[in-house]
């Protein structure tokens, strides 16, 4: 759970980064900028944006599920163009700056960490789940709360932990919701407007969007529980299906198996498989105890990057998923070494048919 709100999560995400980067750009429409320089600006935003986040800073969270976003399709020497202060711009991969041990961390040895998250598989091969129909949802009921910092910079704030549910078609053929409380609901889909830009200064141009394939960072339940089994297999698609999103490749494949875990609902066998692919991971460590947003404690494993440590949190007992938690490893302006700015609980997995519905809950 990289930080800040999952929206939020959750990156990376076009929430998150949006803003950032279209501070960065020029103006859409420049009398006398010629395409070479327009090139050369370009350019110069990819570069400036793929700079690492300051130590002791706040890494952006992804948002997922996504809320309903602009997105912008522009030809490749054209300027960005941003429409409701969103940009999206894809990112080379960034080399990762290391880890740094965190408060709490146990000796730094993998094999510790491999040999729990191997128990946490064995409990989770081991879990009765019942069959999710293509026309159903899942739905998850969560408690989270994430750090907020000011424009201005400064210690952040941790807000108390709120109610999070969010509706998920099983196939991703209907709409889904999100409900955050304090938030209007949010429909949750691939209804968002596209718009075409043919030149520069142009007027962006509508158009129906073709909807996207289920992927790692945009799972549909029919996907997830298509993934394969093989730890080895399963961990080299998911580096393949996250390269690209600004991380190392270690802390983006263990941030994309967290992010499967906290909204997701992984059939018994993949679940299993999810963990051991973790485990392959470098870096990952234990936590001998962690608490999560509904003040559960039990442990965790936890993986350091840039400043910030993602920790999962089990069940001591049934090893059962409890929630995330993020923590900084490294005194800044965000605040000391130790500081929470994210945490999550998941309370409630169930199949309904509908969004809205929570009756007949299954507790994960």
């Amino acid at each position: 759970m990289n930080f800040t709100s999952r929206r939020r999560t959750h990156h990376r995400s076009e929430e998150t980064e949006g803003p950032g980067l279209t501070a960065l750009l020029p103006p859409p429409s420049v009398p006398g900028l010629d395409p070479d320089r327009e090139l050369l600006l370009k350019e110069a935003l990819l570069r400036e944006a793929a700079v690492a986040e300051p130590r002791g800073g706040l890494a952006p969270r992804a948002a997922r599920p996504r809320r309903r976003l602009v997105r912008v399709m522009v030809p490749a020497v054209a300027c960005a163009l941003a429409v409701g202060g969103v940009v999206v711009v894809n990112l080379a991969d960034a080399p990762g700056r290391g880890t740094t041990a965190a408060p709490g961390d146990r000796t730094p040895g993998t094999s510790e960490a491999a040999q729990l998250l191997d128990r946490i598989a064995l409990a989770a091969a081991g879990e009765k789940q019942p069959t999710v129909r293509d026309d159903q949802f899942v739905y998850i009921e969560s408690k989270v709360a994430f750090a907020g910092q000011s424009a201005g910079g400064g210690e952040v704030t941790m807000p108390p932990a709120h109610t999070r549910q969010v509706w998920l078609s099983a196939d991703g053929s209907r709409p889904g919701l999100l409900r955050e409380e304090g938030e209007p609901d949010s429909s949750l889909g691939d209804d968002a407007p596209v718009y075409d830009l043919d030149r520069r200064g142009a007027t962006p141009r509508p158009r129906t969007a073709h909807k996207k394939a289920a992927s790692i960072s945009d799972p549909t339940h029919k996907y997830v529980a298509s993934l394969p089994t093989d730890p080895d297999a399963l961990l080299k698609l998911i580096r393949d299906e996250t390269r690209g999103q600004g991380q190392d490749p270690d802390q983006r494949a263990f941030t994309a198996i967290g992010d499967l875990l906290a909204e997701t609902w992984a059939p018994p066998q993949v679940g299993a498989a999810l963990y051991k692919a973790a485990a392959k991971i470098p870096g990952v460590t234990v936590i001998d105890a962690a608490t999560d947003a509904a003040g559960r404690e039990g442990v965790a494993v936890a993986r350091t990057a840039h400043g910030q440590q993602t920790q999962w949190v089990f069940d001591r007992t049934t090893y059962a998923f409890l929630g995330e938690r993020t923590v900084l490893t490294e005194s800044g302006d965000a605040g000391p070494a130790g500081t929470v700015v994210g945490t999550s609980a998941v309370l409630t997995r169930a199949a309904v048919d509908r969004t809205g519905e929570t009756s007949a809950p299954t507790t994960a």
